[in-house]
């Protein structure tokens, strides 16, 4: 599965590990990727969003079922 953001399309980035010795090998960075349970098009759909679209409310999270009221 793919590392990328649903909603702004937030991908790894790519540098250097870099030593004492100053060799640099590859490495990645990854978004902070969480699953939330999202209301699109009247629809209660599980997407993968990056913690800053969450808390910038770029998405609307559903609603959470009462358990008590079953």
């Amino acid at each position: 599965m793919a590392r990328i953001c649903d909603v702004c399309g937030k991908k790894p980035s790519f540098g250097h590990n870099v030593s004492h010795a100053n060799n640099k090998t590859n490495r990645r960075w990854y978004p902070n990727l969480q699953t939330a349970r999202v209301l699109t098009d009247g629809k209660i759909r599980r997407i993968r969003a990056c913690t800053q679209c969450l808390k910038s409310n770029r998405v609307q999270k559903a609603p959470r079922r009462n358990p008590a009221a079953a």
